[in-house]
């Protein structure tokens, strides 16, 4: 991993990237070299140059203070991307970031980006290449320490939920992804509890063992828990993730091309839940936090739920299942309601669970919806965009609870063709008594393309919109 550090100067032969307002030469760069420089940035329209000098790699930013507060900041770390680039090609080790400006919070997000986007998952590729780049090096900065060692925490759980989404399911099963939660528990200081099918099944938790039903491999259903002595809140924050290991869409198998080549991916909202955990035990963030995941795959075989079937959930209630590829609902709904026990203040679910939410944003943000205070809404909105994991929220209307009658059961597991990702939401709320926030994040969970410090596969989208939701709490 790449390792953030804060020091009092720049290396002599270090590479640079300075955000500044108006370039001063404060690095002993010759004359000419001085002049070019500030030539070029008088341009119109110029906010950015790289210039190279004798294997020197130097960047320079320029800040527009005018510019929007979330804006300016992702323009930043999309930025310290593109230097993160720069420095691995000239084989660099360490890169400097010199803020010439009085806001101390911008070195944070140039080694965010830089950081982030130096990520790689190499575990199958033992002859690739890995980057050079090791060490992020802040100068010149009124940074506390403590903010730098939070970031390097932030960027290591991102990386530790990327690293788990893709990861593919014959080497990470609904038992691998419980044991890498208790390693992240005993790393971190919370923890973690596994309940393996044998109490599954004493729970009657109907909709984890109705998906399972066509597996070779057990479900797990894992709890983790943070609790500070002297936590904010007196009653817990839940967090719910989703944690399908694999989809195939079960006996209502996929039907489009290609479909099922990314399905590894469909657990991402447990790993963001988990890897969010560690980070707030790690920083010790004085709120008392419990994470609940239900995991298995999704198959076809064995005695498989069918469309058809009537499932009856851990809370008594009824499902009448149309589409087994709707599957995510199913356990979460389980997670759910077990989560009443714990009278959350808040509970939020994070899950790769529609298309229609991704038809309806794409991959730039999240789709969210729920029945949370204004308050604790206005909170979540302000923290994804203050780390550009933004929410669109969605109409969260009584209207759409109609979609989702049946005539043989109490409800059914899909709504039809419209609306989809409401429809989803609405089926949740029916097993909570309690606030309550939906984040669909099957858009930006897992992309098939870079996208500056967002890397092709798992992205750990979640992770730093929680952490940066609960420190402000």
């Amino acid at each position: 991993m790449t390792e953030i550090l804060l020091k009092n100067k720049v290396a002599a032969s270090g590479n640079i990237l300075v955000i500044t307002t108006k370039f001063e030469n404060e690095f002993g760069l010759p004359e000419k070299v001085n002049d070019y420089i500030k030539a070029e940035l008088k341009k119109e329209g110029k906010t950015t140059l790289t210039y190279n000098y004798i294997g020197k790699y130097i960047s320079i930013f320029i800040v527009d203070p005018k510019k929007e507060h979330s804006a300016l900041f992702e323009q930043i770390r999309k930025h310290g991307s593109s230097v993160a680039d720069g420095v691995n090609a000239h084989k660099g080790t360490e890169l400097h970031i010199y803020n010439q400006t009085k806001h101390p919070r911008y070195s944070l997000a140039a080694a965010e980006g830089v950081a982030l986007a130096n990520y790689q998952f190499l575990k199958y590729r033992p002859k690739a290449k890995a980057n050079t780049l090791k060490s992020i090096i802040i100068t010149n900065s009124d940074l506390e320490a403590g903010k730098v060692t939070e970031l390097n925490t932030i960027c290591k759980a991102t990386f530790m939920a990327r690293d788990l989404v893709n990861e593919p399911v014959n080497s990470l099963n609904a038992t691998g992804l419980a044991n890498a939660f208790k390693q992240m528990g005993k790393e971190a200081g919370f923890k973690v509890e596994v309940f393996n099918k044998k109490k599954i099944v004493e729970l009657k938790m109907g909709g984890l063992l109705s998906v399972n039903a066509g597996s070779v491999d057990e479900p797990t259903f894992t709890i983790m828990e943070y609790k500070p002595a002297k936590a904010k809140n007196k009653k817990p924050f839940v967090l719910v993730g989703k944690g399908v290991v694999y989809d195939t869409g079960g006996l209502s198998l996929k039907p489009t091309l290609n479909s099922m080549d990314m399905m590894k991916c469909d657990m991402a909202g447990a790993a963001a839940v988990g890897a969010a955990l560690y980070a707030i035990a790690k920083s010790k963030l004085n709120v008392h936090v419990i994470g609940l995941v239900p995991a298995t795959d999704n198959r076809p075989g064995f005695n498989a739920f069918a469309p058809g079937d009537i499932i009856t959930m851990m809370d008594g209630s009824t499902v009448e299942m149309l589409n087994s590829d709707a599957e995510g609902r199913m356990i979460l709904a389980d997670a759910l309601h077990y989560a009443k026990r714990y009278k959350p203040e808040l509970t939020i679910d994070l899950a790769t669970l529609t298309g229609s939410a991704m038809a309806a944003i794409g991959t730039s943000g999240i789709v969210g919806m729920g029945n949370a205070s204004e308050k604790q809404k206005a909170k979540l909105h302000e923290s994804s965009f203050n780390v550009f994991e933004r929410i669109a929220e969605l109409p969260f209307w009584d209207d759409y609870n109609d979609l989702l009658k049946s005539d043989i059961a109490d409800q059914k597991n899909i709504g039809g063709p419209y609306g989809g990702s409401i429809t989803a939401g609405k089926f949740l709320e029916k097993f909570t008594d309690y606030p309550y926030y939906h984040l669909d994040i099957a858009g930006p969970a897992f992309i098939t393309a870079r996208d500056n410090y967002r890397p092709k596969g798992g992205t750990g989208v979640g992770v730093r919109l929680l952490f940066d939701f609960f420190k402000n709490q």
